[in-house]
């Protein structure tokens, strides 16, 4: 089934920027944040990758690829699918090439094992004051575009789109819709009803 596009305004896309070393960001993971710069590490790190694009677009693609990265782990399993779909996407809004934006999603990726949640809401809050209404829409349907990968948006992954939704404010009816897009593919959906598990039941 092919995916939907989940376009944002074209003042995301810039230029390819230059690499930056994985040992170069882990050397910078040694460091002890400020008490300062807490609230934001976590997009501050994925940043340092995007040290060539414009400040302000550099911490929206940095939340946008670890937002992404909370619903791939929601099910505590990323998988080669899921973290393809992820980095075409971050290539597709970042305007990136390839070799970058495996970088910025592997970063993305370790922050979410890192952290196990604690900076969530933090970086949704970020998000959300980085963004229109219509780019936390798109981020939306994206969500649900790397959930649905794998041909199944499990529960836990429906939930965690959920409440991204609802950290970004993002009306209900937003939410159902961009839902609906998926719909085929939510696991929930596909389980069988009581009465037909007991028919298909050996011996019934």
């Amino acid at each position: 089934m092919p995916r939907r596009a989940c376009p944002l305004p074209a003042g995301l896309r810039r230029r390819r920027v230059c690499r930056m070393s994985l040992l170069d960001w882990l050397k910078g993971q040694l460091a002890e944040p400020s008490s300062e710069s807490r609230e934001t590490e976590v997009v501050r790190r994925i940043t340092s990758a995007l040290d060539e694009m414009e400040p302000g677009r550099a911490r929206f693609l940095a939340a946008f690829a670890y937002l992404l990265g909370r619903v791939a782990s929601a099910d505590h399993a990323i998988s080669e699918v899921e973290t393809r779909a992820m980095e075409r996407l971050v290539m597709e809004e970042g305007g990136l090439g390839e070799a970058q934006a495996v970088l910025v999603v592997q970063i993305a990726k370790t922050e979410q094992l890192l952290l196990h949640g604690t900076e969530d809401f933090r970086v949704a809050q970020e998000f959300r004051e980085l963004a229109t209404v219509e780019e936390r829409l798109a981020l939306l349907r994206c969500l649900f575009a790397v959930s649905a990968s794998d041909d199944s948006v499990v529960v836990a992954e429906d939930n965690e789109v959920r409440r991204i939704s609802i950290e970004l404010r993002i009306p209900h009816a937003d939410f159902v819709a961009a839902r609906q897009e998926v719909r085929d593919h939510l696991a929930v959906l596909k389980l069988p009803s009581p009465s037909r598990r007991e028919a298909e039941a050996p011996g019934s």
